[in-house]
């Protein structure tokens, strides 16, 4: 994994403004981020400088005693990143951004629901609303200031956007990532129906992984292959937006007895093949710590010799249905019904309660499955035929919602899906 702290403050605030501007998260004049180092200087994006093409040069300065250092002038946002960093010292990195769900829900004056999933009020924390002032006032700035004074490290800003502070730049954009997913997620859910929201008891539930560990002998050509591919399917996830920096597993089987899987807690976009951890006879490799989905990709390989492939996702239009009541149906083009065939969805808890239960229902008839307020599980015989399902369910996910807008949804009716079942053999 690349040692994202090691990177001088210049290099981290254009990495994480070409992942925000890149990913639609904000526009060529809005947004802007800043670091506070050891010595006291306040890193930050420029004023009126395109988003989309920073260079090093384009980055300001400004030191404890208010000198510029730089080509420009720093953001006009920057009064309210020196006083969040003056109101509460354990901040050293400010995101402020405006992606169009969380200003979507700024201007209605509402904070997304951050319990229609397990973990993303950990990664998120308290969310706070500041009152709307002048951009670039300083009346905004003590508005912003106020909340963070509470204990709060993430502000929506009412008709403007959201400022996300943390220790560093990758855990501010981290929080701010998954709450504008989870802003996207309710946007798209509320468009199916009523949400479900976990419970206290729900989010209490433990999904701790306890495995022994064994030292590699050594990795073979076929190991080390899955691990590259793997790698390159994991970044071409996150950046489809299938994956979030936080979220999302992989896992190929190297052979009877082994499987290689993503690591718990690592950067998705920056995952590098010596980062994934090789499970063998139900033990870890020795010094990494495997997705918390482990067990239920052991139990899988275990038990459905077919499957060599499994990648757990989170991605926001198929999760409308993990959030909902709305059962996904497959029968909307052929390419779906082939590839994704019967979708069930299992209740909460099937990905880490009732393993064993969960490993029996994927069977040639049932490569896929929803999990309530959890997950996507595709299975496939290869990467790229689970990627591909994964894919493919989550395009068609997001043509039913847009297609309820339109009106009844016509699925293929039962012969005509008996004539695909024989031409494609399935």
């Amino acid at each position: 994994m690349m040692q994202f702290e090691m990177l001088h403050p210049i290099d981290q605030l254009l990495m994480i403004m070409e992942r925000i501007y890149g990913y639609g998260m904000t526009t060529t004049s809005g947004g802007n981020l800043s670091i506070l180092d050891d010595n006291g200087d306040i890193w930050i994006t420029p004023a009126g400088v395109d988003k989309g093409s920073l260079t090093r040069s384009d980055i300001v300065c400004v030191k404890p005693d208010g000198t510029l250092v730089g080509n420009h002038k720093p953001s006009s946002e920057y009064p309210f990143h020196k006083l969040i960093y003056r109101t509460r010292p354990d901040i050293k990195a400010v995101v402020h951004a405006h992606p169009p769900a969380l200003v979507a829900f700024s201007i209605v004056r509402k904070i997304p629901n951050l319990h229609l999933l397990p973990t993303d009020h950990l990664i998120c924390g308290r969310v706070g609303m500041a009152d709307y002032a002048l951009p670039g006032s300083e009346q905004l700035g003590e508005n912003i200031a106020k909340v963070f004074a509470q204990g709060t490290d993430t502000v929506m800003l009412e008709n403007h956007g959201i400022v996300i502070g943390k220790k560093n730049l990758l855990s501010a954009f981290q929080a701010f990532e998954t709450l504008d997913y989870c802003a996207r997620l309710e946007i798209k859910a509320n468009r199916m129906g009523t949400l479900n929201t976990l419970t206290d008891e729900h989010l209490n539930k433990k999904r701790d992984v306890l495995m022994n560990e064994f030292v590699p002998a050594g990795y073979s050509a076929k190991e080390r292959e899955i691990r590259r591919e793997m790698c390159k399917l994991i970044k071409r996830s996150y950046d489809q937006r299938l994956f979030t920096s936080t979220q999302g597993t992989f896992s190929q089987r190297v052979d009877h007895q082994s499987f290689v899987i993503t690591p718990y807690g690592l950067d998705r976009k920056y995952l590098e093949p010596e980062d994934l951890v090789r499970i063998e006879d139900g033990s870890k490799e020795v010094g990494k710590n495997p997705s918390r989905s482990a067990l239920l990709h052991q139990y899988i390989y275990d038990t459905q010799p077919q499957i060599d492939s499994i990648i757990i996702a989170h991605p926001p239009n198929i999760m409308a249905f993990a959030v909902t009541a709305n059962i996904f149906d497959s029968r909307i083009i052929p390419e779906s019904y082939i590839l994704l065939r019967s979708m069930p969805k299992l209740p909460y808890g099937a990905t880490f309660l009732t393993l064993k239960d969960t490993a029996a229902i994927f069977t040639k008839d049932v490569p896929i499955a929803i999990a309530e307020n959890d997950c996507v599980i595709a299975t496939g015989n290869s990467l790229l035929n689970a990627f591909d399902r994964l894919e493919v369910a989550e395009y068609s996910a997001k043509a039913i919602i847009s297609a309820r807008c339109l009106g009844n949804i016509v699925p293929i009716d039962t012969a005509k899906i008996k004539e695909i079942d024989i031409a494609f053999k399935l």
